[in-house]
């Protein structure tokens, strides 16, 4: 019995020991062996790590208007399970399709989507229409949701998950410079590309501690890191002068009907770009809605054309440079043959004329006796190198084109090239890049259309700079083509670009009319016209190219259609700019001078801002916005005051001493004195007239200005006046305290017209066997 006890304490002694051995065993494998992995498991139910999304950079204007930002956007889901289970798919499906815009039937499929088991869903995105939508469809979809509640107690069965989304609150503005962003996040087309990196933010995270329910727990180890957003792009553009632009394309759109407009706008000491649009265009927010591909084509920079006349630009500065070209020497208009081919200034023989007077005509012979006959092949195609053309300019956007220009072997190649024709394939981007050295002092520049690069992180901010790529001609070269130009606008019998002319301004520019080739043929209806041009001549603040493909009518020229386009924004925009006229005057019919009509202002006060902005533009008033906030408080001029020409109306939107001092450069003493009283900042002057600088000091709680100014001629013609006067700040205080208290139609007829586009038919020659791949008529 003693035995058989001690016999069954052994067995239980060992089993336990067994067991024991079993289960250090066990531990230590747990522990030490497989620890690591143990541990992770531990800690993926433990912990949690939330990621947070970095901020992609926002795009604004020279200004600081926005063009892109993040936004908020809400992605719709509908809960199967639960719509099933309440029996109301029917009501769920129509209402949420109405909604959203979605098919009903692909609607359905998505209410009772089923699993391959066969249980339903209990969740499924309704892509697309209900994927990122704006917050005010969210809104009408809450409605819904609340409304679900109340009926069927199902707010749930449609959900809401809030992101963000890319929004352009301009819409269509610059659409084409900016690009968009399709729904799954990736830049297309424009900045959004270019500067896809820069703008594209890098994620934080935040890593915690948890309980089984989610909840953080009290003594959470927390990991944080922050995001890094994206940086935030300055541009070069101004969204008043995008604005002039696209408003006077749309003029021309309804009444020529053409192909494709494009307009590009440039700073000629710079090249920065303060305008640029195409027509058709679209809208990046709803991107998916446009029709055609075609309206996403940036012609400015990707579409390559033949140029006509405006290249004539190449040909005359080469012999200014080369002082081959005398504006008082003759040449007989009439027809010549190249290489056994007749070209014409479209048939016309205007007899022995001067070198200037072919220049205002247009004249293809005075052009191919400069460029073929005084330059030759080797010096022309220097010139047209020199200026860029056949390669990219560089500008900071995607997928610009560029054509090589072959060699000009021929005969016929370096008289077509002369006039711009056959082997010259130009962008309208190159064209610009090319008028602005003829403006700057012969100065070829890189174009660029962000100003500047800054970093919300760190504050640092990144300035791009004008870039010389090359001196093209010399500074007097530049002014005596710039003069020649002028003519062929002011010459208001025989110049081409007469209907360029603008009252008060200086106006350089060249028109041009283009055949188009059509199955290997030049067309005999179908052209591409042109103006390329600058303002004022002798202080170049704008370059501007206009470029019309295939306008209805008959004699559609560069003169008659472009012109008017070019005319109408650079009006705009120097009044915008402030820049001051010649003359306030103008002479009527008997040689009297009768004053200006002067503008009233507008009453704005109480209005907001965006309504503010939008009446001022549509008048074609330039402004500047005073201020942060969202309604204007006071202005200046005042309701029903008169406006001088160039005269802005200033908004105050906030009452803050922090406000930031707009640029005075070019405002009367009056305007900038009223203007800083409204800010309630002081003023010192020095000089009198226009203000030509500013600068801010500040002592404890106190801003002042101090103004320096010059006279009106000296401010247009940049010379100073011979005996400047400048006044001490006592007498000037006394000042500021008085101050404070108180032709469309036809008119270019056919010389321009047919002079760029019947020489195109008759100057291809024998001895060339081909053209760019399409052979001349």
């Amino acid at each position: 019995m003693i035995k058989r006890i001690k016999m069954r304490t052994l067995l239980i002694g060992g089993c336990i020991t067994l067991f024991f051995l079993v289960l250090v065993t066990r531990i230590f494998f747990i522990q030490v062996v497989n620890g690591g992995v143990w541990q992770e498991r531990a800690a993926g139910l433990v912990e949690r790590e939330q990621t947070i999304k970095a901020a992609r950079g926002t795009i604004t204007d020279r200004n600081g208007n926005i063009l892109a930002t993040d936004a908020p956007a809400y992605t719709v889901s509908v809960n199967p399970l639960l719509i099933n289970e309440l029996g109301i798919q029917d009501v769920v499906t129509k209402k949420l399709s109405a909604l959203l815009g979605k098919n009903e039937s692909e609607m359905r499929a998505l209410v009772t989507a089923k699993k391959e088991n066969g249980d339903f869903f209990q969740q499924r995105e309704v892509r697309s229409e209900g994927y990122k939508i704006s917050p005010e469809l969210a809104e009408k979809v809450n409605e819904l949701r609340e409304e679900l509640q109340e009926e069927y107690k199902a707010r749930n069965a449609i959900v809401m998950a809030q992101e963000s989304k890319r929004f352009y609150p301009e819409e269509t503005l610059a659409s084409h410079l900016l690009g968009y962003m399709s729904r799954d996040g990736k830049a297309v087309n424009g900045l959004e590309v270019s500067y896809d990196e820069a703008l594209t933010g890098t994620d934080g995270y935040l890593n915690y501690q948890k309980d089984a329910k989610g909840i953080k727990l009290p003594d959470s180890q927390d990991n944080y890191l922050p995001p890094q957003n994206g940086k935030n792009l300055t541009l070069t553009i101004d969204d008043t002068i995008q604005f002039y632009i696209e408003d006077a394309m749309k003029e021309a759109v309804a009444k020529y009907n053409p192909l494709s407009m494009t307009v590009i706008a440039a700073d000629p000491n710079t090249m920065e770009i303060l305008g640029m649009a195409n027509w058709p265009t679209f809208n990046p927010n709803t991107y998916g809605s446009t029709p055609d591909q075609k309206n996403f084509i940036n012609h400015a920079t990707q579409s390559i054309y033949e140029p006509g006349s405006t290249f004539k630009i190449v040909t005359l500065a080469g012999a200014v440079e080369e002082k081959l070209f005398d504006p008082n020497a003759s040449f007989e208009s009439k027809r010549m043959y190249i290489g056994g081919f007749p070209i014409s200034d479209n048939g016309h023989s205007y007899g022995w004329i001067s070198y200037l007077e072919g220049v205002k005509r247009s004249s293809n012979i005075a052009f191919v006796n400069l460029g073929y006959n005084m330059l030759g092949g080797e010096r022309l195609r220097h010139y047209i190198d020199e200026f860029g053309f056949g390669k990219k300019t560089g500008i900071d956007l995607p997928s610009e084109a560029a054509s090589p220009i072959k060699p000009l072997v021929y005969k016929s190649e370096i008289a077509t090239a002369a006039y711009g024709h056959g082997l010259v394939q130009v962008t309208p981007i190159q064209q610009v890049a090319a008028i602005s050295a003829i403006a700057n002092g012969g100065k070829l520049l890189e174009p660029h259309l962000v100003k500047e690069i800054k970093n919300p992180n760190d504050g640092s901010t990144e300035v791009i700079k004008p870039k010389v790529v090359r001196q093209v001609i010399s500074k007097e070269s530049s002014k005596l083509v710039s003069g020649y130009l002028e003519q062929v606008v002011a010459d208001q019998t025989i110049g081409t670009g007469r209907n360029a002319y603008i009252e008060g301004y200086r106006v350089a520019g060249k028109t041009g009319t283009a055949r188009k080739v059509v199955n290997g043929a030049y067309s005999k209806s179908k052209d591409v016209v042109s103006f390329i041009g600058f303002a004022p001549v002798n202080n170049p603040k704008i370059a501007i190219l206009v470029v019309i493909d295939q306008p209805d009518g008959t004699n559609i020229g560069g003169g008659t259609a472009a012109a008017p386009v070019f005319k109408k924004i650079v009006s705009q925009t120097l009044q915008y700019m402030g820049i001051p006229k010649d003359t306030a005057k103008t002479p009527d019919k008997k040689s009297k001078e009768v004053s200006v009509v002067q503008a009233k202002a507008p009453d704005l006060s109480g209005k907001t801002a965006k309504q503010a902005r939008s009446q001022l533009l549509s008048a074609g008033i330039a402004y500047v916005t005073l201020g942060q906030g969202d309604n204007v408080i006071r202005q200046y001029p005042v309701a029903g005051a008169s406006m001088n020409p160039g005269q802005r109306i200033y908004l105050l939107t906030e009452e803050s001493s922090k406000m930031k001092i707009p640029d005075l450069t070019g405002e009367s003493l009056r305007d900038a004195l009223e203007v800083l009283s409204l800010m309630r900042v002081g003023v010192t002057v020095k000089g009198e007239g226009y203000v030509v600088k500013q600068t801010e000091q500040v002592a404890g709680e106190q801003r002042t200005v101090q103004l320096n100014l010059q006279t009106a001629k000296a401010a247009v013609t940049g010379i100073a006046d011979e005996a400047p006067i400048s006044s001490d700040p006592s007498s000037e205080a006394e000042v500021k305290e008085q101050e404070a208290s108180g032709g469309e139609g036809k008119t270019e007829g056919t010389d321009e017209t047919d002079n760029n586009k019947a020489p195109a038919n008759e100057s291809e020659s024998s001895d060339n066997p081909a053209t760019n791949g399409a052979s001349l008529p």
